[in-house]
């Protein structure tokens, strides 16, 4: 068996993630009905079906020891931020966290609060 990372979350995937990584350890349905909050439109077996191929890949674990298999994240939330992060730089940014940063901070996605939380976090790294 190799170490190998799994594979980069569709954005399906990441989807699904992003709701397991807020609700924790949850089952089919559980995941099903957070989906709804902000995609009605999502029916139950999409989700199972991605759940179970998520699984599949290895980015998620399932406990099979009740009749509702529980489904959780295979890696941290830091873990996989940091690996879509890390190909993001390479592709888009030559590989430039700097330039990340100046596009995130000119293009309008931070916030004058984040901005704050920022500065103070550079601040404390001098």
């Amino acid at each position: 068996m190799t170490n190998a990372a799994p594979p980069k979350p569709t954005a399906s995937e990441l989807e699904m993630l992003r709701l397991l990584f807020t609700l924790g350890p949850s089952t089919a349905k559980q995941v099903h009905a957070a989906a709804l909050e902000t995609r009605p439109d999502m029916n139950y077996a999409t989700v199972l079906r991605l759940l179970q191929v998520m699984h599949t890949k290895g980015l998620l674990t399932r406990d099979e020891s009740q009749r509702a298999h529980v489904y959780a994240p295979a890696q941290k939330q830091e873990s996989v931020q940091t690996s879509l992060l890390t190909e993001l730089i390479q592709k888009a940014f030559s590989g430039s966290g700097k330039a990340l940063v100046l596009a995130a901070l000119r293009g309008g996605h931070v916030t004058p609060q984040e901005r704050d939380e920022i500065q103070a976090l550079l601040d404390q790294e001098k």
